[in-house]
């Protein structure tokens, strides 16, 4: 029998985290003071009322026709913050892509399902500066949103945005299924019941036919993390879904994200592939 308490607890399977943390902290602090003195950086942009409902921004070089891109954390929708991955966006801006790194409240305060709206709201306010599409990347609870939101049909929420606002996305180390989540412990404070559960699972939503989604995993991840991100890819890629699927090779749930960080990693490259499919 699968203990999937040992499955899904990311930081006792990585003893290092801590450390791994501290070093995001550090990094992503340069990264904030370098763009912001070259003046390519706008910090805390309210997209909702609330205090962790914000935007920063670091625009490329040359920012006026530059590919858009979002960048949602993870933390398991109920810890972490934006602070700690601004450092993300250096890969993707020395690509000329600009990038956009988004907060949202957090569970117990709010359900996950309103984080997949405030995620929304988001895209929205990128979509009315910007007036074009978007990439949505995203790692572990990030990657299950940037799913939700390359799945949603824009036009319905505003009729002035393209229906495929989000045209590809990117989740890295994601959860597809929250069903499993019912039996650990985290769920007190996520407080899924199985019919929400169900709902808030972008697997179990209709898929969304002719966009693209890459699917990336840390190969030394847990047996449940690989499961998800191969299932994601396997259904959605038999529904019409340009999905590809990749397990990053000694990669943890953490150190997964650190090509993000180098502009000449692969990784990078083929988010900004990605990015390109936004101009279409």
């Amino acid at each position: 029998m699968i203990d999937l308490e040992a499955e899904y607890d990311n930081r006792a399977r990585v003893p290092d985290h801590r450390e791994i943390f501290a070093r995001w902290t550090s990094e992503a602090s340069l990264y904030r003071e370098r763009l912001t003195a070259q003046g390519r950086a706008e910090l805390a942009l309210r997209y909702g009322e609330s205090a962790r409902q914000t935007i920063d921004l670091f625009f490329a070089e040359q920012r006026e026709h530059a590919p858009l891109a979002l960048f949602i954390h993870g933390g398991y929708w109920r810890s972490l913050d934006p602070s700690l991955f601004s450092h993300v966006a250096a890969g993707l801006n020395d690509k000329g892509v600009s990038v956009a790194v988004a907060g949202y409240d957090l569970c117990p305060q709010v359900r996950i399902g309103d984080i997949v709206e405030e995620l929304r709201e988001a895209g929205l306010y990128l979509w009315r500066r910007f007036g074009r599409k978007c990439l949505v990347y995203g790692h572990s609870a990030g990657g299950h949103l940037a799913a939700a939101m390359l799945a949603t049909d824009w036009t319905a929420l505003d009729s002035s945005a393209p229906a495929d606002f989000v045209p590809a996305a990117s989740a890295i180390s994601g959860v597809f299924d929250l069903t499993p989540l019912l039996s650990v412990s985290m769920n007190d404070d996520l407080r899924l019941s199985e019919p929400e559960a169900k709902q808030v699972s972008p697997l179990f939503w209709p898929a969304p036919t002719g966009r693209t989604l890459d699917v990336l995993v840390g190969a030394r991840e847990s047996g449940e993390f690989l499961r998800q991100s191969r299932e994601i890819t396997r259904v959605w890629g038999r529904s019409g879904v340009a999905t590809r699927y990749e397990e990053v090779a000694g990669a943890d749930h953490f150190t997964v994200l650190d090509p993000l960080s180098d502009p000449k990693s692969p990784m990078n490259a083929r988010l900004a592939e990605l990015a390109r499919l936004t101009r279409s």
